[in-house]
């Protein structure tokens, strides 16, 4: 029990800790408030009840790096009970109550404090050495990434010392206390096993000394957490805080779905209050962990992009200019001290940043924000101005004549109906690659043949047919898009059909996921998926059985953001191929890198190893793999460039999953026409 003296010195720091926290709370609450406004706020009760339910069962940690959540998680279950433990530990300060001495009720009590102190010490001994002696890769950043200067002398290094001896000396200050404190009673409790070793150490001291350090244990394990509350909203352990509630308002809308610019007149963002405010809200849940630039194509790449360091950089800029943002103070553009311009352009948009991270952040939609900024400023590369120029002007990205677009159909021995003039149980929306890509049309040709010898009723819109304008939107230009996805909704009014096909994932998002928003609702299926239902009622025959070995790669906006995983896998399968499964697949699939717009643009500079050559070189790790399988236009380019580029022509080739199945068919070749 304190002295008299000892309460009132311990209310007064209360009094003064209390008064500086609550000063760096509400600056929080005002900085976050100034963004942009978001609905986040609708099916409160739910989102909370979902949000606690996972991190309850620190779900979202284990995403990844399952040693490093364990050990996470003995420091998070330690911490949830250590509240009940600081309750006891402060009744005991200034009453004479002791759970020691208590009934059998709380002896349960004193076990999960015993035993939740061992675990809470262990897995923050776990993470220094880690950090301080292991230094993993992944903790660092790219020579070229843009660092705030306190990152890039250490400032993280320091913060996780400052919490991590915190931690440290709270729980241990704790846990010698209660050992000192049966000493004191001159007896163990049997209850409490790890400290009772140390009482029965220090039993023999002299009963002032052992008083004397039961006060010391108190104001380190109590006195420590009130000093440490003003440093707690400058610090990255806030996300214990922030983090539930960032998950509880989270974006609950389909991932293939962006949300819709805020202002029309000035699209996108410059500046830190023109995000909105759950991207800003980002900065404060941010966990520091680099578990999204460990999963990023760009940044396994070697270029100037890293999704933490965009969110870290953020949270410092905050934490140097908290009075001026809070006050509603001129700032500073986000390509100032958040994130480099080239790194803007560096993003993929394949998602993997988001869907990692175990606070519910998301670095692309600041990215996408950042694009769209750019786009309406007119500040882009000339490549990319020319892309978006030949889509405005001729409906695709090939700067090619619409009549073109069924130039592939030219040399095939059937005929393919115009879903413009007559009515088809398909549309088969094709896209850009698909139509205009040399490499592509071959593949297209394939699953014409296929489509046709199954006795599918379908058609492609020839030359009505423009880009659904997936990576259009997703570059930034939101204005262009609007207008491709109207003309194109136009154009499928005017069709009689009742499906859409599509070979493109990047289509098949766009039609699925964006075009309902503006009035396009249709049943829109991915070709592996009618392949796959073909095979199972019988329309494809499949009279030969295959034996190779191959791999398959899942793409981003088929399988990550639309979670078609197994329709592909199911049809090599049903084909008779082997599939070998690369480490990275379904959700954790590796980019190829063409997704947000990167396939129109040059190689960044810093770039030291494409997406698509470090993919190739995973898969011929997997040894005797003869084929590396794709299900999408883009991929099919992607990984031929890759693989011809990586010198591995003699050791693996790129097949689309249609290869196998018209192979498997036994189908003639093709006449030439």
């Amino acid at each position: 029990m304190l002295t008299p003296v000892e309460r009132i010195l311990f209310l007064i720091l209360v009094l003064i800790c209390g008064t500086l926290a609550f000063q760096g709370f509400r600056r929080i609450f005002k900085i976050v408030r100034s963004g942009r406004p978001a609905q986040r706020t609708d099916r409160l009760v739910g989102r909370f009840l979902k949000a606690f339910w996972e991190v309850g069962l620190q779900k979202p940690i284990f995403r990844a790096r399952p040693l490093a959540s364990l050990f996470h998680a003995f420091i998070f279950y330690g911490f949830c009970f250590y509240a009940l433990v600081n309750v006891n530990d402060l009744a005991a300060g200034f009453s004479s109550w002791s759970a020691l001495n208590a009934g059998p009720v709380f002896q349960a009590f004193n076990l999960f404090s015993d035993l939740f102190s061992i675990l809470v010490l262990t897995g923050m001994l776990f993470f220094l050495y880690r950090r301080f002696v292991l230094k993993p890769r992944v903790l660092e950043f790219n020579p070229t990434v843009l660092l705030h200067p306190k990152v890039r002398s250490g400032g993280i290094k320091m913060d996780s010392l400052i919490v991590g001896s915190f931690i440290l000396l709270h729980v241990g200050s704790r846990w010698v206390g209660t050992a000192f404190e049966m000493a004191e009673i001159g007896h163990t409790n049997p209850w409490m096993p790890t400290a009772g070793l140390v009482a029965g150490m220090i039993e023999g001291l002299p009963h002032s000394t052992i008083e004397a350090c039961i006060h010391v244990c108190w104001w380190l394990a109590m006195g420590l957490i009130v000093v440490f509350v003003p440093y707690f909203p400058r610090s990255k352990h806030i996300h214990l805080l922030v983090a539930p509630l960032n998950l509880a308002l989270g974006r609950d809308e389909t991932r293939g779905r962006l949300d819709a610019v805020q202002d029309a007149s000035k699209p996108g963002a410059q500046t830190l209050s023109e995000l909105s405010w759950p991207l800003i809200l980002d900065a404060y849940a941010c966990i520091m962990c680099n578990r999204c630039h460990e999963v990023c194509p760009a940044h396994n790449s070697g270029t100037s992009l890293s999704p933490s360091a965009l969110e870290i950089n953020k949270r410092y800029y905050i934490n140097d200019h908290s009075k001026e943002l809070a006050a509603g103070g001129p700032q500073a553009g986000l390509l100032e001290y958040a994130i480099s311009e080239s790194a803007v352009w560096s993003c993929t948009t394949c998602y993997a940043c988001v869907r990692v991270c175990p606070v519910g952040n998301e670095p692309m939609m600041d990215i996408i924000e950042l694009r769209r900024n750019r786009v309406y400023e007119g500040t882009v590369s000339e490549e990319l101005t020319e892309v978006l120029k030949s889509l405005n002007d001729q409906g695709n990205s090939f700067g090619e004549s619409a009549r073109r677009r069924t130039h592939w159909t030219k040399s095939l021995d059937i005929e393919i109906k115009d879903a413009a003039r007559e009515p088809v149980r398909y549309l088969w929306y094709m896209g850009d690659y698909a139509s205009y890509h040399q490499d592509c049309q071959e593949v297209s040709r394939k699953v014409a043949r296929v489509l046709h010898a199954a006795g599918v009723d379908f058609g492609i819109l020839k030359k009505g047919e423009k880009s659904a304008g997936n990576d259009v939107r997703r570059v930034g230009e939101e204005g262009l898009f609007e207008v491709l996805a109207e003309e194109n909704i136009r154009t499928l009014e005017g069709c009689q059909f009742e499906e859409i096909l599509t070979t493109d994932p990047h289509t098949f998002n766009a039609l699925k996921n964006e075009y309902p928003q503006r009035g396009g609702r249709y049943k829109v299926k991915h070709y592996s998926q009618l392949l796959l239902e073909l095979i199972e009622n019988g329309q494809i025959p499949l009279r030969k059985k295959l034996s190779a070995r191959v791999t398959y790669h899942d793409p981003c906006y088929l399988g990550r953001y639309n979670g078609v995983y197994e329709a592909p896998r199911k049809v090599m399968e049903l084909c008779g191929v082997e599939l070998v499964e690369m480490p990275r697949n379904r959700e954790n699939s590796f980019c190829c890198g063409a997704g947000g717009g990167r396939i129109w643009m040059k190689e960044p500079e810093d770039m030291t190893e494409r997406p698509s050559e470090n993919r190739i070189r995973e898969a011929l790790g997997l040894g005797g793999v003869a084929y590396f399988t794709v299900a999408c236009p883009k991929d099919f380019n992607m990984y031929g460039d890759a693989v011809k580029n990586s010198g591995n022509e003699d050791k693996i080739a790129v097949r689309d999953i249609i290869d196998f199945v018209a192979e498997a068919m036994d189908l003639p070749e093709s006449k030439e026409v």
